[in-house]
């Protein structure tokens, strides 16, 4: 699970964005790279679930970072999306 600050849960309702690792607070649990995890706003709710790009313990090191230092912090970059907008299903509009 990841946990959202108001920013990217705004991107993602408002604005259809992709999610970027910079607009999460926290991630919960253990996933791999391609699993479908769920996006909960601050609040609590989910919003949305999606396929992310990178897994647990990678998307620990690079959240609440700029897409641009995934490459300088992992190694490797597989997009600068944490969830691509064409991976993400929303839950509630809001």
């Amino acid at each position: 699970m990841l946990t959202l600050d108001a920013g990217a849960a705004r991107a993602l309702l408002r604005d259809g964005k992709s999610l970027l690792p910079i607009g999460v607070s926290a991630v919960s649990g253990e996933f791999e790279r391609g699993a479908v995890v769920g996006c909960v706003a601050p609040e609590g709710r989910e919003i949305a679930r999606g396929l992310v790009n990178y897994s647990a313990a990678e998307a620990r090191l690079i959240m609440r970072r700029p897409s641009g230092e995934i490459e300088t912090i992992l190694g490797y970059v597989d997009g600068p999306e944490l969830i691509h907008r064409d991976n993400l299903v929303l839950l509630d509009p809001g």
